[in-house]
């Protein structure tokens, strides 16, 4: 039954942020607000919900673990597995814009998020802070797009829809929200559980199976535009989610809840790290020639599968696990490092490579 109801929950949460979108971006166009502000706003906002009612549930039941590993779970997933399985499918092309600001905004939220998180406890301050960089960092979009003439959909990889009279979409729009709290409801109770049968924290269940089913619109979203040939888009997805799973998601949660957000140390000592380690390897991989590579997805991969591992040796106190650490620290991740910045040394003198 626990199963039944986690399958249900994320059904439910990916259902209800699809009319959700459907309801709101109606509504707005109806009262004549801009399909671009649409589409960085609701739009955009959308495909995060199922992890904003996810973590603003967890938050508020007491959960900590679950909302903040979520959100840490959710960012690893999109860099290492969705840009990773994308780029197995076909190389993706990435921007001069996305490689010279989104990425190192993605690293700057990511590094922001570990320094309001040391002192353990993301409280309503903390959360505003990463809320008004949300706000600041949409308004920057509307103004860069509106400055580049560029439209909604090609930002976001998809049409901004309007369909039905104002009553249907009002329904749409209650019917989503209803929706996002039931499934929230489900599928964080059924964590739970889960996390107590078989004896892991709630930490380990939030970084990987809540993770990776809230992040099902991302998946759906990259591996599509990869198989259409928009591989522009795929990375454009992942690096925005990410952005906004940071600010947006752990500031309405953390602003919401009344007594914040807690950081368990075991996610401010291994687990933050290495979501900034993750959004910091971008950068060298998308600067060798604005292209990643299927070599570099198979990389991006094999370091989620690395990184799960880990995790699941860690909760059952498995024998094998220092082995596996000392391999990883000492052989794994210094030649993937060496090699990374020769070829970004090679790319910045030789000028960008064609895609292959």
């Amino acid at each position: 039954m626990t199963l039944i109801f986690f399958a249900a929950g994320l059904v439910l949460l990916v259902v209800g942020a699809e009319l959700l979108v459907r309801g709101a971006s109606s509504i707005a166009r109806r009262f004549g607000v801009p399909p671009l502000v649409i589409g960085l706003t609701v739009v955009a906002m959308g495909t995060s919900a199922p992890e904003v009612a996810v973590s603003v549930r967890g938050a508020l039941a007491g959960q900590a673990d679950i909302a903040l590993g979520n959100v840490v779970g959710s960012n690893i997933f999109n860099a290492l597995f969705i840009l990773g399985v994308s780029a197995l499918i076909t190389p993706l092309v990435v921007s001069r814009k996305l490689v010279w600001l989104e990425v190192p905004i993605m690293i700057g939220v990511s590094l922001l998020l570990w320094l309001l998180a040391r002192d353990g406890l993301i409280g309503r301050f903390e959360a505003g802070i990463l809320f008004a960089g949300l706000i600041a960092y949409t308004g920057f979009q509307v103004w860069e797009a509106r400055r580049e003439g560029v439209k909604a959909e090609e930002l976001q990889g998809g049409e901004v829809k309007s369909t039905g009279s104002v009553a249907l979409n009002v329904v749409f729009l209650a019917g989503g929200l209803g929706l996002l709290v039931l499934g929230a409801n489900w599928l964080v109770d059924a964590a739970v559980e889960m996390a107590r049968a078989i004896g892991v924290s709630e930490l380990v269940i939030g970084l990987t199976i809540v993770a990776a089913g809230t992040s099902t619109p991302e998946v759906a979203t990259s591996i599509m535009a990869a198989i259409r040939g928009e591989r522009d888009i795929a990375v454009g997805n992942v690096v925005g989610s990410n952005i906004f799973n940071i600010l947006g998601v752990l500031g309405i949660a953390g602003l919401i809840a009344p007594a914040g957000i807690g950081v368990a140390p075991p996610a401010l000592a291994f687990d933050i790290p290495v979501m900034v380690a993750v959004a910091v390897a971008c950068l060298p991989i998308f600067i060798t020639g604005h292209t990643i590579a299927r070599w570099e997805g198979a990389l991006f991969f094999c370091y989620y599968i690395a990184y799960t591992a880990y995790l699941i040796l860690a909760a059952a106190e498995h024998a094998a696990l220092p082995a596996f650490s000392q391999a990883m620290m000492l052989f794994v991740l210094p030649l993937t490092a060496v090699t990374l910045l020769v070829l970004a040394v090679r790319a910045l003198r030789s000028g960008p490579r064609a895609p292959g």
